[in-house]
């Protein structure tokens, strides 16, 4: 049996790159951002914060990726020739998938700071943020080619999609879906997980900070009668 033809990788995390080669290393574990902030960001957010913002945040993450797999298996455009050295032949590579899950995050965070949603600490933290997040998707973009999983054309296509599919699912969800947030919250299911809507808080940092205080005060006053 011939066991190489046998075995496929989990390619979200199957990342080489060539052995002494530092940058290489560096932009490996920068392919793996886009996992990084599945899990840990969306996976920790729903555990901890349940907003619905950034529930449907994630959920358009989910469809764009399903849109980029439908293009792929579509078009079937072969990644460039080093992927035979990756052992990653057997996916195909127009559009590249991480750039358009980066883009289309930093599109979405993006417009989601110019409408004032979430923790934001006035506008330079707001640049401040904006900066670091389309710089980790150009870093991401990079990486791609650097490692030999995609062609220019085929990052910049993902990169493309991403901020298109970014700003739609954006519009709907702030112009067609926000209007039955308070529906989600109240219903049987919002109110068992405890989802809940503050996008209409300028400050929710603050406001959960005072209520957070007041709420302890309150305690230990009612402990002191």
């Amino acid at each position: 049996m011939d066991l190489p033809q046998h075995l496929k990788a989990v390619t979200l995390t199957h990342v080489r790159y060539r052995r002494g080669d530092h940058l290489g290393h560096f932009l490996a574990w920068i392919s793996l951002v886009p996992v990084f902030i599945s899990l840990g960001g969306f996976v920790s957010h729903f555990l901890f914060r349940r907003e619905l913002q950034g529930i449907f945040f994630g959920v358009g993450l989910v469809i764009s990726q399903f849109i980029n797999e439908f293009i792929k298996t579509t078009v079937e455009q072969a990644r460039p020739e080093t992927c035979a050295i990756l052992e990653a032949c057997d996916s195909h590579g127009w559009p590249s998938s991480h750039s358009q899950f980066m883009f289309f995050f930093a599109t979405y965070f993006s417009l989601l700071g110019c409408k004032g949603i979430g923790f934001w600490f006035g506008l330079k933290s707001r640049w401040i943020l904006n900066l670091l997040h389309w710089s980790l998707a150009v870093v991401t973009m990079y990486s791609r080619v650097y490692l030999g999983y995609h062609t220019v054309v085929q990052v910049f296509a993902g990169a493309a999609l991403g901020v298109v599919v970014g700003g739609s699912w954006f519009w709907v969800v702030n112009s067609v879906l926000f209007r039955y947030f308070p529906v989600i919250e109240e219903s049987a299911l919002g109110r068992m997980l405890c989802v809940k809507d503050t996008s209409h808080i300028p400050d929710v940092l603050k406001f959960e900070y005072d209520n957070a205080r007041a709420a302890r005060k309150n305690m230990v006053d009612s402990k002191s009668d």
